[in-house]
């Protein structure tokens, strides 16, 4: 870039340079998370300390400010080739530390001089920090050698902590039965997202202030195709603007618009932005489809019979593999908790409000007795252990722990009836904010205990009997009824058919069976009253929640 088009935008240097700049660091609420994950995995005891995220979202740049930011008692490697053998990773960390080794050294040696390197650090207050960009690539008899360099410790920490930055094949890489040792000892781990739409913009303005610019440069139309062609991943959006910027200094442009974006687009990327229009929805491929079967019916003589078949094929494979390309981000999207939802779950409290709230109730959960206060609205918390599919049988929002990867619970709210089409997703609300999990996703982090609300029906103690009540005969034939779909019979008393239906209903899919307690509150799933202490009123002005959605996810 030369100085002419740096002074036409009024910049001191160029500001979307892909070169991983800490100084030009954006530091959006993912980022400041991932470096918070890092800095906390250092000041811990364990060894290691894992990063991931997709090519360009911002890994490295992350790792060089916390690079930036040590304390002065701190010697630090960094090693960006790591397609290296045993031996060549551990010269590498000699190098980097400076210890001295012969030519001839072999394996032992270099491990002996790291270690006793290792142990003069801390005998002199220093800390060790080994970082290893690009992870991905180590070989696992690489890794293996790096946990035996960390088996070195005191009887408070290890003296060498290791910081893996990779892409996201380095999780599964660290899935390896042969790495499980290492594996349980990441004591912090982050995965990097790309940047929403907003947080593209405040991008973009961040780096073309810290260059020098008081004024904007980029339209929101050119951000909003930025955004679409980059997918949020930073090196492409510098990619993208720096060229634009070119563009627009060509032309004599004072702004950048859409159309050099698209311009910039197929120069630098050579992608052509026609291919994000608002033509490729499902609606429009289907149109496109008709039109292709119809216009060839009438002009027969031009295309052949068997020439017509073959793109049929074609373009059924190739809507097949669209297909199965969006089921598998789907299923990706909807098997992941983004850290935001979990970090503002930490306190069963902020779940028991949601919970409450579920039930058009505006209650504030504290440390009192949270179940207590059900009984003012004429309702009843139920703590559950049981199997998972008895729970989503029980038909109720009910409250479940997950953990983090470090053990650390949080709590989501899991609706057993929810209405999405599919039987293999469930709606879970993470402090108010509502997303969409695969049931097996749920299932495997579900502890076998939950705690739910629900409302007994007038009467009822604690199990359903042949001495019921008329009442409340009535009102576990009316909610049996509805539940299996039939006409509700008037019943004096329990008889043979009531008994058999009920015995169905207990009978669960998963071959398990409800408990009298568990029955009833099953049953109660289907009255969908609300409790008789809140009017029509406040309930008109409660807010719908369900199509919340969750930035990122």
């Amino acid at each position: 870039m030369n100085q002419n088009y740096l002074q036409y935008f009024g910049l001191s240097e160029a500001p979307f340079s892909i070169a991983p700049n800490p100084d030009y660091l954006y530091m959006s609420p993912r980022h400041k998370e991932a470096l918070a994950h890092l800095t906390y995995g250092f000041g811990e005891a364990g060894g290691f300390v894992m990063l991931t995220g997709e090519v360009g979202t911002g890994k490295t740049t992350v790792s060089k400010r916390l690079l930036s930011q040590l304390p002065a008692n701190t010697q630090a490697a960094f090693i960006l080739n790591p397609t290296l053998s045993a031996y060549e990773l551990l010269a590498t960390v000699c190098d980097e530390l400076s210890i001295k080794y012969s030519d001839g050294a072999t394996l032992k040696h270099l491990t002996d001089a790291i270690l006793n390197h290792l142990l003069e650090n801390h005998q002199h207050g220093r800390n060790t920090l080994l970082v290893i960009d690009e992870a991905q690539h180590l070989e696992p008899q690489v890794l293996e050698q790096l946990r035996l360099l960390t088996n070195l410790e005191t009887h408070t920490k290890k003296l060498l902590q290791v910081i893996l930055i990779g892409q996201p094949e380095l999780q599964e890489l660290l899935k390896r039965k042969d790495l499980r040792q290492l594996a349980q000892r990441i004591t912090a781990r982050y995965h990097l997202l790309p940047l929403s739409f907003n947080e593209t913009q405040q991008y973009i303005e961040h780096r073309l202030t810290i260059a020098g610019s008081n004024r904007p440069i980029f339209d929101k139309s050119a951000v909003k195709l930025i955004q679409k062609i980059s997918g949020g991943v930073p090196r492409l959006i510098n990619v993208l603007c720096d060229r634009s910027l070119l563009g627009a200094y060509a032309e004599h442009q004072t702004h950048v618009d859409k159309r050099l974006i698209g311009a910039a687009a197929k120069e630098a990327l050579n992608m052509d932005t026609k291919k994000f229009s608002p033509w490729q929805t499902t609606w429009a491929k289907a149109a496109m489809f008709s039109a292709f079967v119809l216009i060839p019916a009438a002009i027969g003589a031009v295309l052949g019979e068997q020439q017509l078949n073959r793109e049929k094929q074609l373009f059924a494979v190739s809507e097949q593999r669209l297909k199965v390309f969006n089921d598998e981000q789907l299923n990706q999207q909807r098997s992941y908790i983004s850290n935001t939802l979990i970090n503002s779950s930490r306190e069963l409290n902020t779940a028991f409000t949601e919970l409450y709230r579920q039930w058009h109730i505006d209650y504030i959960a504290s440390d009192k007795n949270v179940c207590a206060a059900a009984q003012e609205f004429n309702l009843q918390c139920h703590w559950f252990n049981g199997s998972f599919e008895i729970l989503l049988a029980l038909g109720h929002k009910s409250i479940i722990a997950f953990y983090d990867e470090n053990g650390v619970p949080f709590y989501g709210v899991v609706d057993g009836k929810t209405n999405t089409g599919s039987n293999d997703v469930l709606n879970v609300n993470f402090a108010g904010n509502t997303v969409l999990l695969n049931k097996n996703f749920v299932a495997r982090r579900y502890n076998q205990q939950a705690v739910l609300l629900w409302q007994p029906p007038a009467e009822y103690v604690d199990n359903l009997s042949e001495d019921d009540s008329p009442s409340l005969l009535l009102w576990s034939e009316q909610q049996l009824a509805k539940a299996q779909g039939r006409p509700v019979r008037q019943l004096n008393k329990q008889d043979a058919l009531f008994s058999n239906q009920l015995a169905q209903f207990k009978r669960i899919k998963s071959g398990e069976t409800l408990t009298d307690i568990e029955t009833a509150i099953a049953l109660s799933s289907f009255q969908y009253q609300l409790p008789t202490s809140i009017d029509a009123q406040d309930a008109a002005n409660v807010v719908d929640d369900s199509t919340a959605q969750v930035e990122g996810e």
